[in-house]
C-alpha cells in the first residue's frame, strides 16, 4: 500500500497537468481574423450575427477527465460556422516533454474544434455537456471572436500551464474576462469561498486512495489558501455554476445577468461529481497504527530469538525508511528546484523526512553487523523527533498545513521505527555477547 501512496504521489501531477488532448477529437485549423465582408443580409451592428457559449463537460472516468473540461463556442451566422476554442491541448512528443512536466514547464495551447464533433466526442465517453449562452453585447461578442482567433495563431497559442492558476478553464474566463473589459474578475473576486486548491482536488480524487494520499502528501502550504470565487473558476463545473450568479453593465448601464439562457445538450449516465471532500482519516490512522503495530510484533518475537522475524522487522523498518526518504527528496526537489509553486513550503517534509535515506544503510548495518549502531540510534531519533515536533506545531498559526491524515501516517511508523533499531540494536549486542561468554 505504502508503495502505491508513493506511486500515486507521481501520478497526482500528472492528474493536474492532464491533458485534454485526449479528451477531444482532432481539431481543425482556426479561421484567420480577417474583416468580415459586408453584404445586404448582414446585421447592421458588428457582432450582432455571432452567439457565444460556455460549453462545460463533467468529469469522466480517467485522471485526467475527473476535473472536467470547457470550451467557448461561438456561433457565425454570417460565415455559417460553429466553433468551439479550448486551451487544453498538448503533446507528449514535444522536445523535452517528460522533463518539462517533472519542472512544472510543460507546454499546453489552445486549439479550434469544430462543435458537431466536440459534442459527439463527450457524448461517446457519457459525460454531462452545458451549454450557456453568454449575455454579451454585440461588441463584447466580436472582441471575444477576435480574440480567440488571435490566440489560436501559431505564434500565441502556446502557455506554460499551471494546474491551478493558468490552466484550460482559467484561460477561458480570462478570455470571457477580457471581452468584459474586467467585469467578470471585478464581479467575483472579492467573493470568498469555503473551499481551497487542496479541497477541491480530493474532493475530485474520491475514491482513488493512491491517488489522493500522492495529492494530499505533494501539496504544500500554497494549496490550503481558501479560494475566491474567481479562483474557483480553476474548475470547470465550478465555473459554470459561479456565472450563473454574476451579473454584468449593459450598454446602458443597466446590471442583467451574465448567463442568459442554459441547455443541458447532454446528460450523463453516471452521478455528478463528489460535492464534498472524502474522509479519509480514519484509514490513514488504521495504516499508520498497524503498521506500527506489525513492528512491535516483529521486535517483540525477534528477541525470542525468531530470525525471520529479525528479518521482517529490519525489512519492514527499511522499506518505510526508502518510501519516506524519496518521497521527502521528490518533495525538496519540487519545492527548490521546479516551478511548481503549490509544492513548496510542503510541512509533510517533517513526517517523509529525506533523512530517512541515511536509514536505509544504517538500519540493516546496526541491526545485523553491529556497525554504526550509535548513527543509526541517532537518526533514527531524529527523525522521530522532527515529526513529533512536526505534529505539535500544528497547534501553532504558522504550521497550520491541512495534513492531518499524513501526520496520521507517517508519526507512529516513524516512532516505531526508532524504536526498531533501538530494540534491535540492544538485542543482537545482548545476544552476541552471551554467545561469546558459551
Amino acid at each position: 500500500m505504502k508503495l502505491r501512496n508513493l506511486i500515486g504521489l507521481v501520478v497526482s501531477l500528472w492528474a493536474f497537468a492532464a491533458p485534454l488532448r485526449a479528451q477531444t477529437p482532432t481539431p481543425v485549423a482556426p479561421a484567420a481574423v480577417v474583416p468580415q465582408p459586408t453584404t445586404p443580409n448582414q446585421p447592421s451592428e458588428p457582432g450582432s450575427n455571432l452567439t457565444v457559449y460556455l460549453l462545460t463537460f463533467g468529469w469522466g472516468d480517467a485522471v485526467w477527465e475527473r476535473f472536467g473540461h470547457n470550451a467557448i463556442w461561438i456561433k457565425d451566422r454570417a460565415r455559417g460556422t460553429d466553433m468551439t476554442y479550448n486551451w487544453g491541448m498538448f503533446d507528449f512528443n514535444q522536445p523535452h516533454f517528460v522533463w518539462r512536466f517533472v519542472t512544472g514547464d510543460t507546454r499546453y495551447w489552445m486549439e479550434t474544434i469544430d462543435y458537431a464533433a466536440m459534442v459527439q466526442y463527450y457524448r461517446q465517453h457519457d459525460r454531462s455537456i452545458l451549454a450557456q449562452e453568454l449575455n454579451l453585447s454585440p461588441a463584447q461578442r466580436l472582441k471575444l471572436q477576435q480574440f480567440v482567433q488571435w490566440n489560436a495563431l501559431p505564434q500565441n497559442k502556446f502557455y506554460r500551464y499551471d494546474y491551478y492558476r493558468d490552466n484550460c478553464s482559467t484561460r477561458l474566463r480570462d478570455a470571457i474576462d477580457h471581452a468584459l473589459s474586467g467585469q467578470l474578475q471585478t464581479a467575483t473576486v472579492s467573493r470568498t469561498t469555503p473551499g481551497t486548491y487542496r479541497w477541491h482536488t480530493q474532493r475530485l480524487l474520491t475514491g482513488d486512495f493512491p491517488l489522493y494520499t500522492g495529492v494530499t502528501l505533494a501539496l504544500g502550504h500554497p494549496g490550503d489558501k481558501e479560494l475566491s470565487a474567481w479562483q474557483e473558476m480553476f474548475l470547470p463545473v465550478r465555473m459554470a455554476n459561479d456565472l450563473r450568479t454574476v451579473t454584468v453593465a449593459d450598454t446602458a448601464g443597466n446590471q442583467i445577468p451574465l448567463v442568459k439562457s442554459e441547455t443541458a445538450i447532454f446528460t450523463a449516465g453516471r452521478s455528478p461529481e463528489p460535492a464534498t471532500a472524502p474522509n479519509y482519516l480514519p484509514l490513514f490512522v488504521a495504516v499508520g497504527i498497524l503498521y506500527a503495530a506489525l513492528l512491535v510484533v516483529l521486535v517483540r518475537s525477534a528477541e525470542m530469538g525468531n530470525r525471520f522475524s529479525l528479518f521482517g522487522a529490519t525489512a519492514l523498518a527499511t522499506l518505510w525508511s526508502i518510501i519516506a526518504g524519496v518521497a521527502g527528496a521528490a518533495l525538496v526537489f519540487a519545492w527548490l528546484f521546479t516551478k511548481h509553486y503549490f509544492m513548496g513550503r510542503n510541512e509533510n517534509l517533517l513526517h517523509f523526512d529525506p533523512l530517512s535515506l541515511g536509514l536505509v544503510v544504517l538500519i540493516p548495518l546496526s541491526t545485523y553487523w553491529l556497525r554504526a549502531t550509535s548513527r543509526a540510534l541517532k537518526l533514527a531519533g531524529w527523525i522521530a523527533v522532527i515529526s513529533l515536533l512536526g505534529c505539535v506545531a500544528q497547534l501553532m498559526p504558522v504550521f497550520d498545513q491541512k495534513n492531518g491524515e499524513i501526520i496520521a501516517l507517517a508519526l507512529p511508523i516513524n516512532l516505531a521505527v526508532w524504536w526498531t533499531v533501538y530494540r534491535l540494536t540492544a538485542y543482537r549486542r545482548t545476544s552476541l555477547a552471551s554467545s561469546a561468554a558459551l
